[in-house]
């Protein structure tokens, strides 16, 4: 690897930007595509899919070979509540190789002893995002069911582009909601971007089915990005 494409691996890497090492198996040439910027084709079907999926590998392009060797900054869940749901659905994210964070400024429910081995903050999110700011790779459910809580975390996921965005609470629960953002002065597009109810449709009742429905859904937007917006995704 040339020295300038690893300074910029190392920038992407700091900025929690994806990248692909591209290397011609011909002629030995590498060079670096960063996510968001677009390789020409026939390279850009094979590239996006190795960024949705993460695994690196050899692929044919335009009668050539290539080795693709992916670098995907760490997924993030952040989870604005800690409730029965989180109990569940903290460990199971964390086996799935998400790094975990709790939000939620009321103290009694924030403890370590409900959350042993968690990142907790018992903090407002917006006192929470400063310290560890949102970005692209990161997820977040917000699920305290309380509005002064879960609407400024929404706002800040939607507005930091965050893969995944979803809020516990009925149809008519979330109908409120719209209309809060909205008047807050949140676009309707983004807006539509919530997942709500929260979590795949599977008939989820108890906390920890909830939670497995959930983390499934989460899954399934990291490993669709970008196809969403082609209207591919399922």
């Amino acid at each position: 690897m040339d020295a300038a494409s690893l300074k910029t691996l190392n920038r992407c890497r700091r900025e929690r930007r994806a990248a692909v090492l591209l290397t011609d198996l011909e002629s030995g040439a590498s060079r670096v595509l960063v996510e968001g910027e677009a390789p020409e084709q026939p390279l850009r079907e094979p590239v996006e899919k190795a960024l949705r999926s993460g695994r690196s590998g050899t692929v044919e392009a335009g009668g050539r070979s290539y080795f693709l060797n992916v670098h995907l900054p760490p997924p993030r869940l952040v989870v604005i509540g800690a409730v029965h749901i989180s109990q569940a659905l903290a460990p199971m994210a964390r086996i799935a190789g998400f790094d975990v964070r709790i939000v939620d400024p009321r103290t009694a429910f924030a403890s370590p002893e409900r959350f042993a081995g968690v990142r907790l903050q018992a903090v407002w999110p917006q006192e929470a995002f400063e310290e560890s700011p949102l970005d692209a790779y990161t997820a977040l459910a917000a699920l305290t069911h309380d509005p002064k809580i879960d609407d400024p975390a929404l706002t800040a996921a939607l507005e930091a582009g965050c893969f995944y965005v979803g809020a516990l609470g009925s149809r008519k629960t979330h109908a409120k909601r719209v209309e809060r953002l909205t008047h807050s002065g949140l676009g309707a597009a983004a807006v539509a971007r919530i997942h709500a109810p929260i979590g795949l449709a599977i008939g989820a009742a108890s906390p920890a089915e909830i939670a497995v429905a959930i983390l499934a859904q989460v899954i399934a937007a990291l490993r669709s990005r970008g196809l969403e917006e082609r209207g591919e995704a399922a």
